[in-house]
């Protein structure tokens, strides 16, 4: 997508395309767009999907999206690998401003009524979505694969799964993020690895 934009790897293509003339704003996005409709073609389910999805489901576990997609693409792959698994509300990059801002996530947080994010887990594969769940104060999951292993001694990464069934094994032992330790252990408990299950999660 940078190479069609003609910008460095260094330059975020959102706040790219954002800072440009509406004319040229308009020609950028519909390139990144094709591109996004191109590499439908080839959308392929994570390892382990389809356990997660069962097991959370299962519990009535709700479960969400947010993305810097647009919503073609995801709608594809929802419905053609995910098509009984309910998720609401499905967050792309529409809503503003993206990734790495939490503003998706608190608004996920919102629609579930919850006060914040403390008790939903943010699983993805990016620092975009490292830092985005960390600043809302979510729980944070990197999916580790041959691309992304630095991110998962970087300080927003809580835990590392090699495949999203990895997490069924983790909840059924109750999981926490960082942040939520440090304020329980602030508070006086005294258990920092032991936490209940999270009600909720945010893909």
């Amino acid at each position: 997508m940078r190479r069609a934009l003609g910008i460095p790897k260094t330059t975020d293509i959102l706040q790219h395309i954002e800072s440009l003339p509406p004319p040229r704003q308009a020609t950028a996005s519909e390139a990144v767009r094709s591109i996004e409709r191109q590499a439908m073609a080839s959308q392929a389910p994570q390892p382990g999907l389809a356990a997660l999805m069962a097991y959370l489901d299962d519990r009535a576990v709700p479960k969400a999206i947010c993305t810097r997609n647009f919503d073609v693409p995801v709608r594809h792959l929802l419905d053609t690998f995910l098509p009984a698994s309910p998720f609401d509300p499905v967050v792309t990059r529409a809503f503003k401003p993206p990734k790495p801002d939490p503003a998706g996530i608190l608004h996920i947080a919102r629609r579930w009524g919850l006060p914040g994010a403390a008790g939903l887990i943010m699983v993805g594969d990016s620092i975009d979505d490292m830092a985005a769940g960390r600043r809302a104060g979510a729980a944070t999951v990197l999916l580790v694969n041959g691309v992304n292993g630095g991110l998962a001694a970087h300080e927003y990464t809580d835990l590392v799964i090699e495949r999203l069934d990895d997490l069924v094994a983790i909840l059924e032992d109750g999981f926490e993020g960082r942040d939520a330790s440090q304020r329980r252990d602030g508070a006086g408990g005294k258990d920092g690895h032991l936490a209940d299950e999270p009600t909720s999660a945010a893909l």
